[in-house]
């Protein structure tokens, strides 16, 4: 009995440890699939034979982005899709973006006040990040007024002690804005620890201008722009011509975006675009789009095997900061998954070894046990068949040569033997 436990021993562990294997790559996937601000590229596309990617651009704390650089950038998207021949009836559907930047506001109403932290979006953010809504609507770039605001859970029941709120009226920094709606915070756990801002408000990023008396067009900004060899205007008109549901805003904004302000300028860009073959939309980005200073970040493969292992590389070197980039807390959980992810992995890896070596081990047992019963029994049973198959084509081949021959020599003296 001692013995045969010990013969099972070792199947047992590699069948244990197989089932951690499955469990830690089901983890893995689960993990890849959880952010859906990851994932807009997958949605853009639908059913769709058209490949797209998705691209996430932080710009560094020195070097925000304009709306004008922004219109400037959709223009040479939209070029360098013509050239790619991906000319279609509505050129919007070749690309989606969106751009935020985050900062402080004060908000009042007559049951509550107090400091919030202000998410600034334009485009169509609430596609890339569809947060639950708990009561009302998104705002949208086709909103013709810029005074609604999304509410999170914490600050509506600061503001009005409930959640159910959407039309009333209440002030951020002194200016009258309607509730949109009010929405729940992710629930993710990363996205739980990534988020440390506390409570907080969406709201329109023309609107977020306004009341912050500025344009979003610092002098790094400018000077970037200017370097683009775009000019500004023809940013504002392609915003309006070519972004499809984004034009909206696209155009009302450029008139803003060109006059000087306060240091308010776009933090992050994200984009969807057309990829006629591979790496298509990351080299458009890396060539044409005004990083300076920032990072740009490929959302859609990022949870891919060979992109997670390429993680190990970064050992070390991947929580220093080289950059003067402050990532908004979706990315901090993205990267959060990732090194969840990249662990995950490896323990797979590492508990699939034991499993993999024995059914190599297996496999060369059965091919020995095959090829020594092939040698065995088989080989002399063919060969014996065969040497017979041989013996009678040969029998045969002999009696057709020769047979014949003996009965032509054999007939005269039988008829002789007969006259006689």
């Amino acid at each position: 009995m001692r013995e045969k436990l010990k013969r099972l021993a070792l199947p047992l562990a590699a069948a244990v440890l197989a089932l951690l294997c499955l469990v830690c790559l089901i983890i893995y996937s689960a993990l890849a699939g959880s952010l859906d601000s990851q994932h807009q590229a997958e949605r853009w596309q639908g059913d769709g034979q058209l490949e797209f990617s998705q691209l996430s651009c932080f710009m560094s704390v020195d070097q925000k982005l304009t709306l004008d650089q922004v219109y400037s950038f959709r223009k040479t998207m939209m070029d360098k899709f013509h050239e790619a021949a991906l000319d279609i009836d509505n050129d919007a559907q070749l690309f989606c973006d969106a751009w935020s930047t985050t900062g402080k506001a004060y908000v009042a109403s007559e049951q509550g006040k107090g400091d919030v932290s202000v998410i600034a979006v334009g485009g169509n953010f609430f596609d890339f990040h569809p947060i639950r809504l708990l009561s009302g609507n998104y705002i949208s770039p086709d909103d013709l007024m810029k005074d609604r605001v999304l509410l999170d859970e914490e600050t509506a029941w600061l503001l009005f002690g409930g959640t159910q709120l959407e039309g009333l009226s209440f002030k951020i920094d002194g200016v009258p804005f309607v509730v949109a709606g009010v929405i729940e915070r992710e629930q993710d756990f990363a996205s739980l620890k990534a988020y440390t801002s506390g409570m907080g408000i969406y709201m329109s990023y023309d609107a977020y201008l306004s009341i912050k008396g500025g344009s979003g067009t610092t002098a790094a900004a400018s000077s970037t722009g200017s370097s683009q060899g775009n000019g500004s205007s023809s940013g504002g008109s392609t915003g309006g011509s070519s972004s499809g549901n984004s034009g909206s805003t696209g155009g009302s904004s450029g008139s803003t975006g060109g006059s000087s302000g306060s240091g308010v300028g776009i933090e992050c860009y994200e984009v969807v675009m057309a990829e006629p073959v591979k790496g298509f939309a990351l080299n458009v980005a890396k060539e044409k789009f005004p990083i300076g200073g920032g990072v740009i970040v490929e959302n859609s493969t990022r949870y891919g095997y060979e992109n997670i292992l390429n993680l190990v590389k970064q050992f070390g070197s991947r929580s220093m900061q080289t950059h003067g980039v402050i990532l908004p807390y979706w990315e901090n959980a993205a990267r959060c998954i990732e090194d969840w992810c990249l662990a995950l992995l490896l323990a797979a890896m590492i508990t699939a070894v034991l499993p993999l070596v024995l059914i190599v081990i297996y496999l060369v047992r059965i091919f020995r046990r095959g090829k020594g019963k092939l040698e065995d029994d088989l080989l002399p049973k063919a060969k014996e068949r065969l040497g017979e198959a041989i013996r009678v084509r040969q029998r045969r081949a002999w009696e057709r040569r020769y047979g014949k021959k003996n009965k032509k020599e054999d007939s005269p003296v039988q008829t002789g033997g007969e006259s006689n």
